[in-house]
């Protein structure tokens, strides 16, 4: 299947039913974030394993998830720090990224990092929100990339790096144009009372200390 337009409204309207059909057969998705460009699937084991063998990716290093808003991730049980809960609060929907505690038994465990928590972000890619509002469920997420390479920057990236897959069914892409050189989501760890500051990228530490304080990493 060629790549889904995805850039205005009327398009992510209209992309929605084939990527909810092409997602519960256990299909892939490539799709444009607020950072990169991403690899997803359903956040089902099934579907994660088949993420992390098409991405080369050890299996014991985990996907973030993506949600449409804060009462997912909360829906899911997801536990919010006061940190986390300033850090929310603060930056999302945009790229900062938390790691929490919880969703013991509603969330894979093949989601969890070596911490116990699970990554996730409330996306402000606003086709991306939409998607995922009306699927009613988080999706995980990782660059387009092959490992050790830079991510996929638009569709026809993509379709080079993994044309093979595009081809034979395996991953739809979403085409939301080509996005600026944006460097990926900022990492926090809030698994436990003091934050942790895992990966610095499109918001900087100092930024986060500007604007929450003491409940910056």
């Amino acid at each position: 299947m060629n790549p889904l337009p995805f850039t205005t409204p009327a398009q992510v309207t209209t992309a929605i039913p084939p990527v909810r059909a092409h997602l519960e057969r256990g299909g892939l998705l490539a799709y444009p974030t607020e950072t990169v460009y991403g690899l997803g699937s359903r956040a089902l084991a099934p579907d994660v394993a088949r993420l992390a063998a098409f991405k080369g990716r050890a299996p014991d290093k985990p996907f973030l998830l993506l949600v449409s808003s804060r009462q997912m991730a909360e829906q899911f049980g997801l536990v919010f720090t006061a940190a986390a809960d300033a850090l929310a609060s603060e930056f999302w929907p945009g790229p900062v990224t938390l790691v929490l505690r919880g969703a013991e038994g509603r969330l894979h465990d093949a989601l969890r990092g070596p911490e116990g928590g699970i990554a996730v972000r409330h996306t402000s890619h606003e086709g991306m929100a939409q998607l995922i509002s009306t699927l009613g469920v988080p999706i995980t997420s990782t660059s387009a990339n092959r490992p050790g390479t830079a991510p996929a920057p638009g569709a026809a990236a993509v379709l080079d790096l993994f044309g093979d897959a595009v081809r034979d069914g395996t991953l739809l892409v979403l085409d939301g144009g080509v996005l600026g050189n944006v460097p990926p989501s900022t990492l926090v760890d809030c698994t436990s009372d003091a934050p942790r500051l895992v990966r610095e990228g499109a918001v900087p530490r100092a930024e986060l200390r500007r604007r929450v304080g003491r409940y910056a990493p």
